[in-house]
């Protein structure tokens, strides 16, 4: 089962293998791409509605590697979709595929290169450069925002 983020509508992807979205991807589409949507929904296309307790996990993973703040709600939810399915997720989002490597969750890229490897980020305070595991909206030391970082 392949799961379609709005960039596979967007550039008109193509596959024979079996397909899957959620609906809030319709949400992002306009004009040529919505109508693919809805066409490949009319001919089949399964829409998936991951379990909460699998959207906190993606979540979870997400904040792990640096990711969370990057993602959106549809990010999240498409992600979930293709573990839940253990399906191949397409798209050419990086921080959804640095998450879906985390899970082990197959990803197949569009117009873009993958990336080369999973990461996970650290985040430097611009002002002290104190460096933290986690994101926060400020530095907690010395209240300055906070910029990911290679950890490498």
């Amino acid at each position: 089962m392949y799961v379609l983020d709005s960039s596979a509508f967007i550039h008109e992807y193509h596959t024979d293998e079996p397909i899957a979205s959620v609906p809030l991807v319709r949400e992002e589409l306009e004009d040529e791409s919505a109508y693919r949507f809805d066409a490949l929904e009319g001919s089949g296309m399964h829409l998936h509605i991951p379990d909460e307790e699998t959207v906190v996990r993606i979540e979870r993973a997400a904040r792990e590697t640096g990711d969370l703040e990057e993602l959106s709600e549809t990010d999240v939810r498409l992600v979930a979709a293709a573990f839940e399915l253990d399906g191949t997720l397409v798209t050419d989002d990086y921080a959804m595929q640095n998450v879906a490597e985390k899970l082990n969750v197959t990803v197949e890229v569009i117009e873009r290169d993958g990336i080369a490897e999973q990461r996970d980020w650290t985040f430097q305070c611009q002002g002290c450069g104190r460096e933290f595991d986690d994101h926060h909206d400020r530095c907690p030391i010395c209240g300055s925002d906070l910029s990911r970082k290679n950890p490498a």
